[in-house]
């Protein structure tokens, strides 16, 4: 047994290392797999961190009239915060506004000259919720207009902010339905690619196996050193797509930051290379090997 497989180790090394141009063929179709599998997990995370990103830009305010107390204010928070929909209210006193303003627009002489003209604060203080979903936001404001707020709140922008709302969520919502609908398109090419390359690999030895079947080799024979074979193109092709993608993740990074603050993709790769490696490994070794053991069995039937 150890005799036998020795030999198709050998077997397969002597194929692999002989037919260097469809070898090398073989490992660029995997590499292209396993960059393009890659892609799409990284892809995934990506778009999930910016979904999140929009989604936490997304909130309601609610302004108090000028004689409300902080007291009043913070025990309408608290009734707030109660609600299952709410995710997280935030007390935005009146000074607090003024500062952000300011802070926001110090470099418009304009804004800043009008707001001097005004004199005094004219801000009001505010609540600024945000919820789970946005479909909920109106359950919130429905709340809010209880009679018992009545003397307290100014305005709720809830109205003015729903068709943004609501564009946002719709977009981030068929974004991931396209994402994955795209990804099973492009999986399923690149299984099919893969396959019919190692199918041509194989139809070059057809001669080879013929003779072997008439000399009486076993299946497990004939068949080892092929799926073998793809294991070995498997693993050339997880090595050099690996450095490929990290590298092109490390030179990309400064540029995406640039146009997405927050999104680092050398730091994304990094954190989840506990899952990337598993996928690469299955999608390099696991294609070869199986689109090996497919393609040969036309050679191996009685």
């Amino acid at each position: 047994m150890l005799i036998t497989f020795k030999r198709i180790l050998k077997s397969s090394w002597l194929n692999f290392t002989r037919d260097g141009g469809i070898a090398g063929a073989t490992i660029f179709i995997l590499v292209m797999a396993i960059f393009l599998v890659s892609s799409l997990f990284l892809l995934k995370e990506a778009s999930q961190f910016l979904i999140l990103a929009i989604k936490e830009k997304v909130d309601i305010s609610v302004y108090f009239k000028e004689d409300s107390t902080e007291k009043d204010i913070l025990n309408v928070k608290e009734e707030i915060s109660k609600i299952p929909e709410v995710k997280k209210v935030e007390y935005v006193s009146k000074e607090m506004a003024l500062q952000i303003f300011v802070e926001r627009h110090k470099d418009d002489p304009l804004l800043m000259e009008a707001l001097r003209e005004v004199g005094g604060n004219p801000f009001l203080a505010s609540l600024n919720i945000k919820a789970l979903e946005a479909g909920q936001y109106e359950k919130i404001t429905q709340f809010l207009e209880n009679p018992s707020f009545e003397n307290l709140i100014e305005k709720i922008d809830y109205y003015q902010r729903k068709p943004i709302i609501e564009r946002i969520f719709s977009l981030t919502n068929f974004a991931k339905k396209t994402g994955i609908l795209l990804s099973i398109a492009l999986v399923m090419v690149t299984i099919l690619v893969t396959f019919n390359t190692i199918r041509l690999a194989i139809l070059n030895s057809s001669e080879e196996i013929k003779i072997q079947r008439i000399v009486g080799a076993s299946n497990w024979f004939i068949r080892g050193p092929f799926l073998i074979q793809g294991a070995i193109s498997g693993i050339f092709a997880i090595l050099i797509s690996f450095l490929i993608f990290s590298l092109i993740c490390w030179i990309l990074t400064p540029k995406i930051e640039i146009l997405f603050p927050g999104l680092n993709l050398f730091n994304l790769l990094t954190k989840n290379l506990k899952f990337l490696i598993p996928i690469q490994i299955f999608t390099g070794i696991g294609l070869g090997v199986i689109s090996s053991l497919i393609a040969i069995r036309k050679y191996l039937r009685v």
